[in-house]
């Protein structure tokens, strides 16, 4: 019986930085998995976790609940069956809405195989103040689903974010574990916490303009492009991403500067520079930093809106600060 997991949370609640958290704590001895599924094409959170330790399986381009399930039953029987993992992490995207996954996970075919543990819901305590998140159904709904909520980001919220929380958890608490947490540092003990017994969780409305049709695949190159880009769209929400040969190297204060100007809400990426591999992690104007010295395989960044975007303008400046 594997040890299952939900980590839910809306677009930029920081549930890769929760996943690297956990699998870094992760016992001697054991082996952990992830599923992961992404709102865009490229597979950024699959290359963030890629040196993990665990064994990664990816649903990108879509809601890994659509398409009746399929992406997402291909996968975890793949990763249940050839990796028998002790635990398995599964994110989905923060477009995402948990009922049909929670559904299939209690499911008899599954009776067998998993032990379904509490779901664990990441929230940043100042999108309370955003009518345009608070009113989106997939947010209200993670949150209802959720056996533990946790609050993070307390690094970044003001007094007013902190009011707004208790306000929120004193109505919708409903005797659930509140923790507050910082970048996803969270106990991992909190995985063993006992799935709430949810007689009625919400239904899901699904939007989707487009579901990726490849399955287990992120975005590749042909041999023959040394760059291609990949559009997605749903629920009000665009993405665009890119992904870049091997040989791409992008010059850093450049690739820094269109990050922190691009007119978007979200951007997340992987990306090669001189000094190795620079990860950046931005929503709304929070920016977060990483770097390595190793060079990844090959660079990747996604860009998520809920407005328009002059996606061309923005390829056209991102190709103009590559060095080779």
């Amino acid at each position: 019986m594997t040890k299952t997991n939900l980590i839910t949370g809306f677009l930029g609640s920081g549930k890769t930085t929760t996943l690297r958290h956990l699998l870094a704590q992760k016992p001697e001895g054991e082996k952990w998995a992830v599923l992961v599924n992404e709102f865009g094409e490229v597979g950024i959170d699959g290359a963030l976790l890629a040196d993990s330790g665990a064994v990664l399986k990816e649903i990108p381009g879509g809601c890994m609940c659509c398409v009746n399930g399929l992406p997402m039953q291909v996968g975890l029987n793949m990763l249940l069956q050839q990796a028998k993992p002790d635990r398995l992490l599964i994110e989905p995207t923060g477009l995402g809405h948990p009922k049909q996954i929670l559904s299939l996970l209690t499911s008899d075919v599954y009776k067998n195989w998993l032990t379904l543990n509490a779901t664990l819901c990441l929230m940043d305590p100042r999108q309370l103040s955003d009518q345009r998140v608070i009113n989106n159904e997939n947010f209200r709904d993670q949150l209802a689903s959720a056996d533990v909520i946790v609050a993070n980001k307390s690094d970044v919220t003001q007094a007013l974010d902190n009011q707004a929380l208790d306000a929120w958890f004193s109505q919708n608490g409903d005797g659930r574990q509140l923790v507050i947490a910082t970048q996803g540092e969270i106990d991992p003990a909190l995985l063993d916490l006992p799935r709430r017994n949810i007689a009625e969780l919400p239904d899901g409305k699904h939007h989707h303009s487009q579901v990726s049709a490849r399955g287990l695949a992120a975005l590749s190159l042909p041999e023959t492009r040394r760059w291609r880009r990949a559009l997605n769209e749903a629920d009000g929400y665009t993405s665009c991403g890119w992904i870049f040969d091997a040989d791409t190297v992008f010059e850093t204060a450049g690739i820094l500067d269109w990050v922190r100007q691009a007119p978007v809400d979200r951007v997340k990426g992987l990306l090669r520079i001189k000094e190795g591999t620079l990860m950046v992690n931005r929503q709304g104007d929070d920016l977060r930093i990483e770097t390595k010295p190793a060079a990844p395989s090959d660079s990747r960044i996604e860009l998520i809106t809920r407005d328009k975007a002059q996606w061309n303008t923005l390829q056209s400046t991102l190709l103009k600060i590559r060095l080779s």
